[in-house]
């Protein structure tokens, strides 16, 4: 029995731990056009982020690449929407509803390369 009791407790702590810092990606959105890294994604990053984010700016994110961008886009998400993250761009404003759902449609749809 305290076996039993252990194990839940570490399961439900084990869930906890390995759903911090993921950002959902909202499945109603519509995303009825296929999101292009190169021409949607990249573009968006470079203008609104390279800024601060690229290399040896010492921000702890590099997103030059889709490497860095892809790996990075649940924090990119959660940071365009503030929800978890420090809201950027830094010093405001958001990105618009639209460009986060850009974002959001290209995770959904498999962060690819294309």
């Amino acid at each position: 029995m305290r076996n039993l009791k252990f194990l839940s407790i570490l399961l439900l702590g084990l869930t906890f731990a390995c759903t911090k810092d993921k950002v959902a990606v909202d499945l109603s959105i519509n995303c009825a056009d296929t999101v292009k890294f190169s021409t949607d994604i990249l573009p968006m990053i470079q203008t609104n982020c390279t800024g601060c984010h690229d290399v040896g700016n010492g921000t702890g994110y590099t997103l030059t690449n889709h490497t860095n961008i892809s790996s990075n886009a649940n924090a990119i998400l959660g940071s365009m929407r503030g929800s978890g993250f420090q809201l950027m761009p830094k010093g405001g404003p958001a990105l618009p509803d639209s460009l986060i759902q850009k974002v959001e449609c290209w995770m959904y749809q498999g962060k690819l390369n294309n």
